[in-house]
């Protein structure tokens, strides 16, 4: 099938691979054109494990193509994802401004039959607002084209995004127009061969669907972090708990891991978005404002900590940073934990010496400017000096570190680990003092 993607952002580019994958001959078009020339050199903007090897892959075939030209774009394909982003506004709202765009744009330029795929993560109504635009730039044309406006949101694990879209565990779509669901039928089937994943609704249920399932999720984060907060309080394991309750499979197992906030792209503006969507709508959602107002306490825990243990000026004292990504597996730092983190430990007079394996180039241009943070080369050079260390992001290459090295390394075996990755028995086997999220102590 012949495909548009509109943004080569996160969502267009895994898309656009993943489709081009199957044989589909897609064409993926950005209005920046520094983006275009990388993506045509084969150089790929974001980090996502798999994904510059399936870009290569697939462009060298032929199947994949990165333009600026908008009109050939449109008329290439039949099916059009649009997967700009949809930024927070100031009041929380999603911005829909490039999605609008992009609406625009199509309806400039089509000749024939398009399904208008709304793939970015857009609020429930965005779906007629979409459909309300092209319909005005075919009424300024003076043409009448057949079109159908239909939602399919993303359920992209950063960092395990390839296997989710090749592997879904469900294809929502939201479609009012036969036509265009079996071409969206068409679209998918290759990605399930062994079991029909595609469940179709109304688009506004499509719409919500996404922001419920993020909600859901961000819910639980928030959940266990203030449960973790608890136990340490009253002298409980917040890791025996986590085991305890995800044994029951009302509940499960994921999502249910306390630290120290969840951050990203998805989360955070998913939820405020929500909460926006409710208060115009005249409801006050109780519930996800005090997610929002949890998480946003729980980045402070380590910064906390620090502060129980060496007091409100930490001037003079160095602290070691593992992780700065918001997860594993990516360079996003968007509203990760440690932006906060670092930024309240130079406040407070601190020097910061932090590494990420990844996430550098993004450290350096988010957290470039804060006084004292130094970004070093390895997670062994974060530890010369330092007063203590703080685990951040839980990478696979911080799981098991020589403990003997870090106890001599650092002014005095101290860690804060902000991902509850070490077992407290083990650390105080080593001679480290340990100070966990909700493992038992107050710190």
């Amino acid at each position: 099938m012949k495909i548009t993607v509109i943004g080569a952002g996160y969502v267009g580019l895994v898309t656009g691979a993943c489709l081009s994958e199957m044989g589909n001959h897609v064409v993926c078009v950005d209005v920046d054109p520094r983006k275009i020339e990388m993506l045509n050199r084969g150089e790929v903007p974001i980090h996502e494990p798999g994904l510059d090897a399936l870009i290569q892959r697939n462009a060298a075939a032929g199947r994949l193509q990165f333009t600026t030209d908008v009109a050939a774009a449109v008329a290439h394909g039949t099916i059009q994802f649009i997967g700009v982003g949809t930024p927070p506004d100031e009041d929380g709202s999603a911005d829909l401004q490039y999605v609008l765009a992009a609406a625009r744009n199509i309806g400039r330029h089509m000749t024939d039959y398009k399904v208008i795929v709304d793939k970015s993560t857009v609020p429930v109504g965005t779906a007629d607002k979409v459909r309300a635009a092209i319909a005005e730039v075919l009424a300024e044309r003076g043409v009448e084209l057949e079109y159908a406006v239909v939602s399919n949101p993303e359920f992209l694990k950063e960092g395990a995004a390839i296997d989710d879209f090749m592997k879904p565990d469900r294809i929502v779509i939201g479609s009012d127009n036969e036509r265009a669901t079996l071409l969206m039928r068409a679209v998918y089937s290759p990605f399930m061969r062994n079991h029909d994943r595609l469940v179709v609704m109304d688009v506004r249920s499509a719409e919500f669907t996404k922001y419920a399932a993020n909600a859901m999720l961000a819910t639980r984060i928030s959940f266990m972090n203030e449960l973790a907060l608890l136990a340490d309080r009253v002298g409980a394991d917040i890791e025996w708990v986590r085991r305890g309750i995800g044994s029951d499979p009302r509940i499960g197992t994921h999502f249910l891991y306390a630290g120290t906030g969840y951050g990203g792209s998805c989360f955070p503006k998913d939820v405020k978005a929500l909460i926006r969507t409710g208060a115009q709508n005249g409801m006050t959602l109780g519930v996800l404002t005090a997610v929002e107002e949890a998480n946003e306490r729980q980045k402070l825990v380590l910064v906390n900590r620090v502060v129980e243990r060496f007091g409100e000026d930490l001037t003079g004292r160095t602290f070691a940073v593992w992780g700065l990504a918001f997860k594993p597996n990516t360079d996003d730092m968007r509203e990760a934990p440690s932006r906060v983190i670092v930024a309240e430990l130079a406040r407070r007079g601190a020097r910061i010496q932090a590494y990420d394996p990844v996430a550098m180039p993004e450290a350096q241009r988010v957290l470039g400017e804060v006084a004292g943070l130094s970004l070093v080369a390895s997670q062994q050079a974060a530890l010369e000096g330092a007063d203590a260390l703080l685990l951040v992001t839980e990478w696979k290459e911080f799981r098991n570190p020589d403990f003997d090295h870090l106890k001599a390394t650092l002014k005095q075996p101290l860690v804060f680990d902000g991902r509850n990755l070490y077992e407290p028995a083990l650390m105080k086997s080593f001679g480290i003092e340990y100070r966990g999220i909700g493992r038992g102590s107050e710190g």
